[in-house]
């Protein structure tokens, strides 16, 4: 296959092109202490987020989560890896397409997850035992690969975190033609070539300075639109051959256990703190949904999600605040509604109906904890320290508890694809005053069963949630803002989802 170089930790904010290296597509492993070859513990193998455009696997640090595995008896593996970011790890415009070098950053996770396969029993692992997870964007690519059987020899289970396949709008890599003319652009020794149609052969050769200058400055000028994204891919052994929402209904998908799951205010940290007309929202929703020819419909499809998200504060997001505005506009609340649902909310939901309806088992969740931001409520990769365990202890015994009670989720899921193994730390043991010698958040009667509620799994003809919210942990109905999204799900190809 024809690849692109790759940057190692690409970190959007004031980034020294010098100390960036091609050396970037690297793995780490984290196991218990002493864990012999033949150990076959189940693994966990993490895909971060990040827009597609930042993020490094070192900014997670998993020794609470395999420390936690251990305590409650049930040990695991955790598994992170590197990947290519924006343009390089997403290559847009027709030569990308002719060449097929296409949704490489999704070939870098497929080639991690290979090497796990063939790798991971030197540590102690078992390679019939990987469940795949991440979030946002992490979340969005393996999503994708659940699109695809050949995601079957690779993991026998997923967690997906704020992001499914159908998040974001597919179109072809030619849709972008523009923004990668101008990235290639703004590499000096390749600007000569920007409009040529022939650029890969130039940025193989520039230097890895060039390049980093090139990446930062094309993301900035694309800050408020997703362009460094999955495209289409109808090759031969394309990983995303048409819409999410059509393979859904065909029953094109992995029959992989899932969990997926969002938050209650997933699009806060993308709205607009600058005042939005209708007209604007608008012409924003055409814009960022379809291509350039339109969508037939898309007008009165667009003003339909307008009347279905009024211009109210009181039901805007964050969720439960009121008129309280922040001191943001009031196009802020609706914005962020009209985003956190469109890219988030109605795609879980439309994955957990599409897989209850194939028989695939898959349970899901909705993260509600409260924050110390008002203004953001519980936003986009909240969840992320509750499940890594790094929950400040300012935020308090009842965050504590239930970041322990999400890691037990997620490691009983790990090693029995069922959320509900009864081997977690009862929620007393994390007492405000607990015993001598003993943390806030260090459990101490390691026999004790846990007291969580039972996650059921998501059926059609039982379409719950769990709702994750400190000592209000409990089973709900998954039908919150239901006539909006049904709207937005029925409408998913017009919005090329």
């Amino acid at each position: 296959m024809l690849n692109l170089r790759c940057l190692n930790k690409y970190k959007p904010l004031r980034v020294d092109p010098s100390t960036q290296s091609e050396d970037c597509l690297t793995i780490s492993i984290h196991r218990p202490a002493g864990v012999k070859p033949l150990a076959k513990l189940p693994v966990l193998f993490w895909t971060y987020g990040g827009a597609f455009v930042i993020g490094s696997s070192d900014r997670y640090d998993a020794t609470e989560l395999v420390q936690r595995s251990i305590q409650r008896r049930t040990p695991i593996i955790y598994v992170n890896f590197n990947y290519r970011l924006g343009p390089l790890g997403f290559p847009q415009g027709q030569e990308a397409d002719d060449r097929r070098a296409l949704n490489l950053a999704l070939e870098d996770q497929i080639t991690a997850l290979e090497w796990v396969q063939a790798n991971i029993h030197f540590f102690g692992g078992d390679k019939n035992k990987v469940t795949v997870f991440g979030v946002s964007a992490g979340a969005i690519m393996t999503g994708v690969l659940l699109l695809n059987p050949r995601l079957e020899r690779l993991a026998r289970g997923a967690i997906l975190e704020s992001g499914s396949s159908n998040g974001l709008a597919l179109f072809t890599a030619a849709r972008h033609e523009g923004s990668w003319q101008y990235f290639v652009s703004q590499v000096p020794s390749c600007a000569s070539v920007a409009t040529s149609g022939k650029t890969f052969s130039c940025l193989q050769n520039a230097t890895t300075e060039e390049i980093t200058i090139a990446t930062l400055r094309a993301d900035a000028l694309t800050e408020f639109e997703f362009v460094w994204t999955p495209t289409l891919d109808t090759g031969c052994k394309g990983l995303y051959p048409d819409l999410a929402s059509r393979l859904y209904s065909k029953g094109h998908f992995s029959r992989l256990p899932f969990i997926a799951g969002t938050n209650l205010d997933e699009g806060t940290l993308f709205a607009s703190q600058q005042p939005l007309t209708d007209e604007d929202l608008k012409a924003m929703l055409i814009r960022l949904n379809t291509s350039p020819g339109g969508s037939p419909g898309i007008e009165v499809t667009a003003d339909k999600v307008l009347e279905l998200y009024p211009a109210d504060p009181a039901v805007g997001s964050p969720y439960g605040t009121g008129d309280e505005l922040f001191g943001f506009p009031e196009s802020y609340k609706r914005h962020a509604s009209i985003f956190g649902d469109m890219n988030f909310e109605a795609p879980r939901r439309m994955l957990s109906q599409a897989a209850a309806k194939r028989g695939v088992k898959s349970y899901a969740y909705h993260f509600t904890d409260p924050q110390a931001i008002p203004a953001i409520g519980v936003p986009h990769a909240a969840e992320v320290p509750y499940v890594y365990g790094q929950v400040p202890p300012t935020a308090g015994a009842a965050s504590q508890n239930l970041s322990i009670t999400v890691m037990d989720y997620w490691i009983s899921f790990t090693v029995s694809l069922d959320p509900n193994d009864e081997k977690g730390i009862k929620r007393e043991c994390l007492a405000t005053h607990p015993p001598l010698g003993y943390s806030t958040y260090e459990p101490f009667f390691l026999d004790s069963v846990c007291i969580g509620p039972i996650w059921p799994q998501y059926k059609s003809a039982n379409q719950v949630l769990l709702q994750l919210e400190g000592d209000n942990t409990t089973v709900v109905r998954d039908d919150f803002r239901e006539e909006q999204m049904a709207f937005l799900n029925k409408n998913a190809q017009t919005f090329n989802r």
